[in-house]
């Protein structure tokens, strides 16, 4: 009986650590958010992946998200522009996020 105990704590117990390391279900990301809501009717994977595709590295990707936001009449503040960019650059481009004086997450238009 002892035995039998035993296998079931350690069931449970094993049960309960193989939960606590399991993915937690990841929210949607404000960028996720504002470019499916606004850029995914006109935009697929495709433009992302052209041989004419204008976004060369990570400044040149902000800049292309600040120029589409304005031409559509967006109004996004410059957090907006970003977080599109940062969104966009995980799932399609993978630019370094260089940040030096004037560049980078942290650069004005």
């Amino acid at each position: 009986m002892l035995r039998k105990s035993k296998g079931i704590v350690l069931w449970v117990l094993l049960a309960a650590l193989a939960e606590a390391h399991a993915d937690p279900v990841q929210s949607t990301s404000r960028g996720e958010m504002l470019y499916t809501t606004h850029c995914i009717a006109c935009h697929n994977a495709q433009v992302h992946w052209r041989d004419k595709r204008l976004a060369r590295d990570w400044t040149t990707l902000q800049a292309e998200v600040q120029r589409w936001q304005k031409f559509t009449g967006l109004g996004w503040a410059h957090d907006d522009v970003v977080v599109v960019a940062q969104y966009l650059n995980t799932l399609y481009y993978r630019f370094p996020m260089e940040e030096g004086p004037g560049e980078g997450a942290h650069s004005s238009y």
